[in-house]
């Protein structure tokens, strides 16, 4: 079953929990949190506070996406409100990334690696055993609001035919003219921020993504 994680990363950092306690009304499965530390991606977001305000907003699980150039560095900040923590391998050697993994499996949060637009699924091999979660990006990190790179989809496919069960989440430029696109590159994870935050009607807009 497809299940959509609204972006936040839009939204004002006071509006927050009242946005996004009006997105789990709306049916949202998770909320998503950007994280971006203006090294690994040009922007900056004020992670604790997204994150914290995100919590006490609503009792859905909380995505964190650490686009930054130290992940492991954040984990003791993100670790205590996340259900799921996704780090880039392109910022980190295998020797770490097996070590963030355990150290979130230890503290029962869900492992996700993410990829790039231009790094390729060959990367993330040697991990897709020990995690449960790959992010494909569709756009280059760090900005919301960009048109989907429609080559990336190649990428959901490739992964979705070596791991038939892991959960394939996407993010980068959906909405509801390209959404059945990515779902039918295997994608069952849907990240989408425009498109539904400011939507006037954002229970439909969910609806529509999924079905």
């Amino acid at each position: 079953m497809v299940k959509i994680a609204p972006s936040i990363l839009s939204v004002d950092i006071d509006k927050i929990e009242s946005e996004v306690s009006v997105l789990e009304k709306a049916g949202a499965d998770y909320i998503h949190i950007d994280v971006m530390d203006g090294e690994f991606v040009p922007n900056r977001t004020e992670g604790i506070a997204m994150i914290e305000n995100a919590h006490d907003g609503t009792n859905l699980p909380l995505d964190t996406h650490l686009m930054v150039e130290n992940p492991e560095a954040l984990l003791e900040d993100f670790l205590p409100l996340s259900n799921i923590i996704t780090f880039h391998i392109e910022t980190v050697s295998e020797e770490t990334a097996h070590r963030i993994i355990d150290i979130l499996h230890e503290c029962e949060v869900s492992a996700g690696i993410a990829i790039k637009p231009d790094t390729p699924v060959e990367e993330i091999i040697p991990y897709l055993d020990d995690i449960e979660l790959v992010l494909v990006m569709l756009v280059e990190p760090g900005f919301g609001g960009q048109v989907m790179i429609e080559s990336c989809l190649e990428k959901v496919r490739k992964i979705r035919e070596m791991k038939p069960n892991i959960d394939i989440e996407v993010d980068g430029g959906i909405n509801l003219s390209n959404v059945d696109r990515v779902k039918a590159a295997g994608a069952n994870m849907i990240v989408s921020g425009t498109a539904i935050v400011k939507a006037e009607d954002k229970a439909n807009v969910i609806s529509k993504m999924k079905s």
